[in-house]
């Protein structure tokens, strides 16, 4: 017998008209949007994103606007209670109805469900929304405090003034960081709509899952919100199974929790380890259908003493599962062009490239509900922050009323999805009370009042979400421990950026051994083309005004090409510039990540800083603004193989530091080629080892099958550094049993620099295999770095290769957003560049 259906929801998306009480302007709005695209869409201000522009559309976003619009109801449409929903109103605002003021928002992450049953009419009907200028609240907020709380310097760059977005619930990276343009958005993003219930409506539904031999039970735990007393009916139905239930509800919440059993479960696994089914729950209040896809897994982290200190590790129905990605920030600073679309080519990017964790870092924000299904079905796990980053936060009653709404919902909204891996309170917020005169003068007192929001966050999870972990904040050393953990490598997590920021060797990687690498990184340029939509001919130096303006971290191109004299000969023109920092950047978290996978099962997870840009800037993503593959996201697919070989240079009898591992800068004695099996089956490799001059010839070094274990890392040959020649280097590659080629990789034992390139003829042939583009390489002297480029959008199956004398190398062309082409197309554009041909 199906429930009767009395809910519908009247959609209140469509055109506002924006206006401002300070300004003459008057232009269209599409909401769910936001005024910057308006304005964008009306000639009012020019592309944010070219040149210097941010600076001439600063006055956006400390104007006040009002968005205003009609609509019409039927008598059926209000016959009943009314909540008008308007989630992520960015983000303090004053809420009318019909020239009523109905709510006022103070948190752009807070779903708002207002209660507005008898003010709508039948007929036409008016909403308002008028937008507060946040950055002056928030310093109001901030002057007003007892005692100063600093924002975080992130926000001067480039000669920001900076707002205290600690004082106010939106993303912290509106205002800009080091890597972020500030826009400060103003908007309304996620659902807009009145909904009509008979007496009750949906808040949440939660799904806690107890794993048995052959069995889930599952807990399904549904909360109401009644506008009176009474009954109503509610059902669940999943995996064939339906549950109904007519319930008594009360004025308020009303909790409700079903149980039922799946048998014979098909699991569910992070990507590369197995299959992602997913199992439809379909929850229907009178009407009102929601669905959630479950999938079932046991999750748990490892943390228990060990012969180092504390393990750090993910374990997944009963494996420890090595995590490897990167940290995502918003796909855009712009919100109107956040898609699903974006959403799914950036995501599809991170599987592609063997990952299987991305971390939702804590200055950026929670994510619309397609983002975590679409991780659902691509087997991503998501380390999730809340939002908290790089600067104290105030401890008052009516901050932490309003954080506790925010994380209780967000919670209770995400919990079923098993991309969920871990709660974390915040990024470096701890760390961050050693970086201001403020917090170092008064360290007891800001601990206290850390303490106060931080031990919040972690009861809320606690009760609302007991299956999951909170871990404090990233990085941490672990429950109650204030320690600026920062390069603890014995437990917790570890964020490490003496490479970057303090200028240190590659090398520097590997003289510390962290449990759960969560953060770490090294910059490039973007993308020629990439730069081409913002920086005119003249402007294309690295020191030019636009090219500074588009990187926001302090000496960060100086960086980049300080880092390039040690490794490089320095280019000869500004494009090869570009191309060789995007090199240099893939060498160091390949660096990095070798040596930490290598070091398994005490390293169980390297998620590097970051994946994606927000606008086109000079940054640490693998991925251009937009979604193209920069060479990290190449290297990132072959460094995250799940059945890898890696070299790692070995100290044998050098001087070490207290934690045993070599000092930066010694001279290795020997070269240990290590293999790594990430999956849960042993396997057996036969690798193949040469040393390879760099003029061209090489000789077999090493040649053997070996057996690896499931979820293992071991020695496999070790050779002394001094067999090698001066101008020789290692070229390995391993394959299958059946002779499939597995993988490739190489070890340099010196600088690039230090080796007499030579000018390589490549040639490239196209063929299509299958409906798929294929390329085909080959050189007639050893190449480095060959990358093929071209300029329909897409990516190759490798890129930034080596290429040997007699051996052909085959790229599959994978084309994004859904296009179509074929070799032809892609031959017309197809460029093809190397190391050599840079100086």
């Amino acid at each position: 017998m199906s429930i009767p259906a009395t809910y519908s929801a009247l959609d209140l998306a469509g055109s506002f008209a924006l206006t401002s009480p300070t300004s003459d302007i008057a232009v269209p709005l599409t909401l769910p949007g936001d005024v910057h695209a308006a304005l964008l869409a009306a000639d009012q201000i020019p592309d944010p994103y070219y040149g210097e522009n941010e600076k001439q559309v600063m006055w956006v976003n400390e104007t006040a606007w009002s968005v205003e619009r009609s609509f019409s109801a039927s008598a059926a449409d209000i016959d009943g209670y009314l909540t008008l929903t308007l989630a992520e109103v960015d983000c303090i605002a004053t809420i009318s109805l019909n020239g009523e003021v109905v709510a006022e928002t103070q948190n752009s992450f807070l779903r708002n469900d207002i209660d507005v049953t008898g003010k709508v009419r039948e007929g036409d009907n008016t909403l308002r929304i008028d937008f507060a200028i946040a950055p002056d609240v928030a310093k109001a907020r901030a002057d007003a405090h007892p005692f100063p709380i600093p924002f975080t310097k992130n926000y001067q760059t480039n000669g920001l003034k900076g707002i205290h977005m600690n004082f106010i619930r939106k993303a912290a990276c509106h205002a800009g960081w080091d890597w972020g343009i500030c826009i400060m958005p103003i908007g309304v993003y996620g659902t807009m709509s009145l909904r009509k219930s008979r007496l009750a409506r949906q808040e949440s539904v939660q799904v806690d899952q107890a794993h048995g031999r052959n069995s889930v039970e599952l807990s399904v735990k549904t909360r109401l919100f009644a506008f009176a007393h009474g009954e109503v009916e509610l059902e669940h139905t999943i995996d064939g199974q339906t549950i109904t239930d007519k319930v008594v509800v009360n004025k308020g919440e009303n909790v409700f929790t079903h149980n039922l059993t799946i048998k014979n479960p098909k699991l569910w696994w992070p990507a590369g380890q197995g299959e992602q089914p997913l199992y439809e729950l379909v929850t229907n209040l009178e009407g009102e259908k929601t669905t959630r896809q479950i999938g079932l897994r046991k999750l748990e982290w490892i943390v228990e003493p060990d012969e180092i200190d504390h393990t750090f590790k993910c374990r997944i129905n009963g494996r420890d599962i090595s995590m490897l990605g990167a940290n995502w920030i918003p796909a855009d600073a712009i919100p109107s062009r956040i898609t699903p679309d974006v959403i799914r080519d950036l995501l599809g990017s991170a599987k592609a490239a063997n990952m299987n964790m991305l971390r939702i870092w804590g200055g950026g924000q929670y994510e619309p509900d397609y983002f975590y299904e679409m991780c659902d079905e691509l087997g991503i796990l998501l380390w999730h922050d809340f939002m908290f980053a790089c600067m104290s936060y105030p401890s008052d009653r009516p901050f932490l009323d309003n954080v506790r709404a925010e994380i209780t919902q967000q919670v209770r909204r995400l919990s079923h999805h098993a991309s969920i891996a871990l709660w974390c309170g915040d990024n470096e917020v701890i760390g961050s009370l050693s970086w201001y005169p403020e917090t170092k003068a008064a360290p007891e007192r800001y601990v206290a009042n850390y303490d106060r929001l931080n031990s919040m966050l972690g009861n809320i999870v606690e009760d609302e979400d007991p299956a999951r972990r909170f871990w404090p904040s990233s990085p941490s050393m672990g429950y109650l421990d204030f320690s600026d953990g920062w390069h603890a490598d014995t437990r917790g997590d570890t964020h490490y950026w003496d490479v970057w920021h303090s200028a240190k060797s590659f090398e520097a990687y590997r003289t510390v051994n962290p449990r759960f690498a969560s953060e770490f990184g090294f910059q490039s340029f973007t993308s020629m083309n990439i730069i081409e939509t913002f920086a005119e001919p003249r402007d294309r130096n690295p020191s030019s005004p636009v090219m500074e303006n588009h990187q926001r971290n302090d000496g960060g191109n100086a960086r980049i090409l300080e880092t390039m004299t040690r490794y490089f000969r320095f280019p000869r023109d500004f494009d090869q510039m570009v191309f060789l920092s995007q090199i240099q950047q893939g060498l160091a978290i390949k660096t990095a990540i070798e040596y930490w996978r290598s070091t398994k099962p005490r390293c169980m997870g390297t998620l590097f800083w970051q994946i994606n840009d927000i606008w086109p800037v000079a940054s640490w993503s693998s991925l251009d603004y937009g979604g193209q593959w920069k060479l990290l996201q190449y290297m990132a697919k072959r460094f995250f193989l799940p059945l890898n070989v890696v070299a790692v240079p070995v100290h044998d009898d050098v001087q070490t530091n207290s934690r045993g591992t070599p000092v930066e800068g010694a001279e290795p004695t020997s070269i240990v080629l290590r293999a790594i099996n990430d999956t849960g089956a042993p396997t057996s490799i036969a690798l193949d080892v040469r040393a390879v001059k760099i003029g061209g010839g090489d000789r077999v070094v090493f040649s053997g099958n070996c057996a690896v274990g499931p979820d293992a890392a071991i020695e496999v040959s070790k050779l002394a550094a001094a067999d090698l020649a001066a101008d020789e280097f290692l070229f390995f590659s391993w394959r299958d049993a059946k002779g499939n080629l597995l993988g490739e990789n190489d070890y340099f034992p010196k600088p690039y620099k230090a080796y007499e390139l030579v000018s390589p003829t490549i040639t490239s042939a196209w063929s299509d295999r299958d409906g798929q583009p294929v390329l085909t390489l080959s050189s007639d002297k050893p190449a480095l770095f060959v990358t093929a480029t071209v300029d329909l959008p897409g990516y190759f199956s490798d890129n930034a290769i080596t290429l040997l004398p007699g051996r052909t190398t085959e790229l599959v062309f994978t084309p994004r957003h859904g296009a179509t082409v074929s070799s032809t197309d892609l031959a017309k554009s197809l460029k093809v560049r190397n190391l050599a041909e840079t100086f």
